[in-house]
């Protein structure tokens, strides 16, 4: 994966696991939200994924598609595209029907100063797509923010933890949670949530966050010295999979890697690979936005791609000079202002 086109394949490759369950699934699969960060990738596995079930289902990529050439990308790879802002919700009602809904639509950097929207998107918007697609099944996208920060030795909170969002922006992933959650009893809609963090693939990700950082000599924060991190295309098959457990009421999972990561070992590894001397900033906080996945990797078994492995996978991209989404994940924010 030395290349854009080799980590786009790589990325869009399907398990025999996946394969199967696609196999299982009736109906096309509509994809919301599909130009983001998660969105092309997830929408290419899915093809690849349901021609090798040869169900003949289709996958429909909706989105702005605001970046030029993106729609065409996903039209090429084979899905189904439709250009729309499902905020209107003339264009909402006009989408095409599907059996199943992938929901990836959210917002989260520059919710501080621009709250109502970010309510609109995170909160609102989700009880429109529920209303409109009642009679299918939902995966929705949420956050390991809905969690409270907890020690950093606890292992991070199962399904089974009290939520507690720090900040609007988690908070209103938390309404997100509780709208889906309501439209699933209310109109019998099983309905999977799926708390994610962080996805990492060379191209962005706290990993790429760290090596930049190491790389240029700017010091590293380690007041949040510990996440979880976990391969970008292991969540997309996580993601997937999952529509076949969606559930009323919502079955609720938790998708990131089996680590604790120390965000200094991290750093010092990224130094020795650059050979570059690191520096740091700031001391470890006894606590951190953390989640405990045993029931993901229970389900769906451990991720393909083990820590050690996406470390070195990133510094070669970096060293290779290889373009990158330029979306920092600013995991180091604590007080849930982003």
């Amino acid at each position: 994966m030395r290349t854009v086109d080799e980590l786009e394949e790589h990325l869009s490759r399907p398990p025999a696991a996946l394969t199967e369950d696609m196999r299982k699934l009736d109906g096309d699969i509509v994809v919301l939200g599909a130009a983001g960060k998660m969105g092309p990738s997830l929408v290419r596995l899915a093809v690849r994924a349901v021609h090798e079930a040869g169900t003949g289902a289709n996958v429909i990529a909706v989105s702005r598609f605001s970046q030029p050439g993106s729609a065409e990308a996903l039209q090429a790879a084979g899905a189904q595209v439709v250009t729309a802002d499902i905020a209107d919700d003339d264009v909402l009602a006009s989408l095409p029907e599907a059996a199943n809904v992938v929901f990836l639509v959210g917002a989260k950097f520059g919710s501080s100063g621009n709250e109502p929207s970010i309510w609109a998107t995170n909160t609102y918007l989700p009880g429109r797509v529920a209303q409109r697609y009642a009679g299918s099944r939902i995966v929705a996208l949420s956050t390991g923010n809905v969690y409270p920060l907890t020690p950093t030795g606890s292992g991070g909170p199962t399904e089974a933890h009290p939520v507690g969002p720090v900040g609007e922006y988690a908070m209103s992933c938390l309404g997100r949670e509780r709208i889906f959650t309501h439209a699933a009893h209310e109109r019998q809609t099983p309905t999977a949530l799926i708390r994610l963090n962080y996805a990492v693939e060379p191209r962005y990700g706290v990993l790429v966050d760290i090596a930049q950082k190491v790389r240029s000599g700017q010091p590293v924060d380690l007041t949040t010295g510990y996440a979880n991190v976990v391969w970008q295309g292991y969540a997309n098959q996580v993601v997937l999979r999952s529509l076949l457990h969606a559930d009323i009421p919502p079955f609720v999972l938790n998708l990131t890697g089996p680590e604790t990561v120390s965000i200094r070992a991290i750093a010092e590894q990224f130094g020795r690979i650059f050979g570059t001397d690191v520096t740091f900033m700031g001391q470890e906080e006894p606590t951190a936005l953390l989640s405990n996945a045993g029931r993901c990797h229970g389900l769906f078994g451990y991720p393909d791609f083990p820590l050690a492995q996406l470390v070195e996978l990133t510094a070669g991209w970096i060293l290779d000079n290889q373009p990158l989404l330029g979306k920092p994940t600013k995991f180091e924010v604590r007080d849930g202002r982003f």
